[in-house]
């Protein structure tokens, strides 16, 4: 524990409860005098590197239909995301453990649809878009940072939006070719959100 191990992965470890660990971690940090300072693995604290591809999907998926939710110590990064479409979800999750890996990422069934979660102070570093109020409501501006991972990996970032606030539908025609009716497919995108910004 003293070598910096998360509660989560000790009580993994030992099986047993993550509070129990933490309660361990607490009294012996009682008993040396030391003041608790929070793990972190925030790129932006740290300056340690990070998936950017990642983060160019979960930007997406965050200024499309996510939020964070501020708390005095701790944040929650929140995407949701369609029940049905599962493999959406695991996106959406494995964006955010490939972004910031030492948080704890989980869901929360709703009815249609599943919030994917993950609980950090350090959310609000990767997304300075936060600020209280709708999105729709205020300036949506990208960090000359998120610009340039933006720049790098822009379909990732469409992809992203198109997942939290778009869809993909088939179109077809049908076209004379040789006098016989020949029917073509193609996909077709819409993405929907009420701020200009974002657009």
């Amino acid at each position: 524990m003293r070598q910096g191990a998360p509660n989560r992965l000790v009580a993994e470890h030992l099986n047993i409860p993550r509070g129990t660990v933490g309660w361990w971690r607490s009294e012996d940090r009682k008993a040396r005098g030391e003041r608790y300072e929070q793990p972190t693995d925030c790129p932006n604290c740290t300056g340690r590197e990070f998936d950017e591809i990642a983060y160019a999907y979960l930007l997406g998926l965050y200024l499309g239909d996510g939020h964070i939710v501020s708390k005095t110590k701790q944040h929650r990064l929140s995407i949701f995301c369609n029940a049905t479409q599962t493999g959406l979800i695991a996106a959406a999750e494995e964006a955010m453990r490939k972004v910031m890996p030492l948080p704890n990422v989980s869901q929360r069934h709703k009815t249609g649809c599943v919030e994917v979660k993950s609980y950090t102070r350090h959310w609000t570093c990767m997304f300075p878009q936060h600020n209280p109020g709708k999105k729709h409501e205020r300036p949506i501006v990208l960090e000359p940072w998120q610009q340039g991972i933006v720049d790098a990996h822009p379909w990732e970032f469409i992809r992203g939006l198109i997942h939290s606030d778009g869809c993909r539908i088939t179109n077809w025609t049908t076209r004379i070719v040789a006098g016989e009716p020949k029917r073509y497919e193609y996909p077709r995108y819409f993405f929907t959100n009420v701020s200009d910004d974002i657009r």
